[in-house]
């Protein structure tokens, strides 16, 4: 298993949508914002989140946190090379622990979550393959958003986004304070600043990265060889 991380607005939904139409033997598993975008629970938590953050910090990220320790079991058993959008690694290194140097979190409530993420890392969930870091400016990922206009991502502000990035920086680049265990783990950093939707020159370029990091380090993907499995980006 791999996991892809990101900024909000990097596109790792579109680029996961792209993988899996040119790479025809990895599977791929969205982000679940259905659980805390949508009403579900008869409210959109990210956007109670982004009006209130003191009031609801704690509570869409314990239920992230709950849906990503679900997803990362059920698929770290899969023999199929699957790649997944965000992690537990990144709601707590980039998300919860953002909330909480920020005072989103109490310090009560980010004692409880911290427990409840190293009981559930050391006990279910082993470390994927590698990660896919879509790095991009927050800026860029800023005019993304604006553009995109999502009901439930109007409160962002840039300040929000650069601080969001330190945090993936800390995690994936510098590791900071992350788990022993992720240290081994390889990263594969991506330059997605470009409209790589729109650029197939560009896009084929960040298809032969993840194609030769999946060689690289996997262990249970199938063998892959370019005449039987990458399909033309024109197709």
């Amino acid at each position: 298993m791999y996991i892809i991380e990101g900024n909000i607005g990097a596109g790792k939904s579109t680029f996961l949508k792209l993988l899996e139409r040119h790479l025809p033997y990895i599977t791929i598993s969205l982000e679940p914002l259905h659980n805390w975008q949508q009403q579900v629970y008869g409210q959109s938590l990210l956007a109670n989140f982004y009006q209130e953050p003191t009031r609801w910090a704690y509570t869409l990220e314990t239920l992230a946190m709950i849906c990503r320790v679900r997803e990362h079991m059920q698929e770290s058993t899969k023999t199929k090379c699957t790649i997944v959008e965000r992690s537990i690694y990144s709601g707590h290194y980039c998300f919860a622990k953002n909330g909480y140097e920020q005072g989103f979190l109490t310090e009560l409530e980010w004692q409880v979550y911290t427990g409840w993420f190293n009981f559930l890392i050391a006990g279910k969930c082993k470390p994927p393959q590698g990660f896919i870091y879509l790095n991009i400016d927050p800026a860029v990922a800023f005019e993304r958003i604006k553009k995109r206009n999502r009901h439930a991502e109007k409160k962002i502000t840039l300040k929000y986004l650069k601080q969001l990035h330190q945090r993936h920086e800390d995690f994936l680049i510098h590791k900071i304070d992350v788990l022993s265990e992720l240290h081994e783990v390889p990263v594969l950093v991506l330059d997605c600043n470009k409209e790589f939707e729109t650029d197939k020159v560009y896009f084929a370029q960040l298809l032969h990265d993840v194609e030769l990091f999946i060689h690289r380090t996997q262990l249970a993907c199938p063998k892959i060889t370019s005449a039987t499995t990458r399909r033309s980006y024109d197709e």
